[in-house]
Formats: structure tokens, C-alpha cells, sequence
């Protein structure tokens, strides 16, 4: 069954800064805190995220939660 979305985009981190106002360093703050979307690995040393979430974050910043939030290293 087709359906009318487009494709889901990956957006790099300049076009995520740009679109969010966010700085970078607030950025992978608020990832690790669980209050942005968390990147997706595209290639061995390259990731991105998902437009989906970007988006959906951009809707409700203030109450944006990731529901499993995991430490990094």
C-alpha cells in the first residue's frame, strides 16, 4: 500500500543548528539528557537525524522527551 509522506530525511548537524537555533554544545546536551532526538548512524563515521523528529521536536521543544534515554560514554 503506498502512502503520500515522503521519504523521511536525514539532516546533518549545520541544517539541524540552522533549523533549531540550538548551539552545539545545547545541542548534544540536551541528547544526552533525553530532550532531542538522538542521531542515526548513515555511514562508519557519519550520522545524522532523523527530519521526522526534528520536526516533531520543533512542534513541543519545552515537553520534548525520548522515551529510552541511555547514557553515552
Amino acid at each position: 500500500m503506498m502512502t503520500d509522506q515522503p521519504p523521511d530525511r536525514i539532516l546533518r548537524l549545520n541544517t539541524v543548528l540552522d533549523r533549531t537555533g540550538l548551539s552545539r554544545a545545547t545541542l548534544y546536551r540536551k541528547i544526552q539528557d533525553g530532550t532531542f532526538p538522538r542521531q542515526v548512524r548513515i555511514a562508519a563515521r557519519c550520522a545524522g537525524w532523523r527530519e521526522s523528529a526534528v520536526n516533531e521536536w520543533m512542534r513541543n521543544p519545552m515537553f520534548y522527551q525520548v522515551d529510552d534515554v541511555r547514557s553515552w560514554p
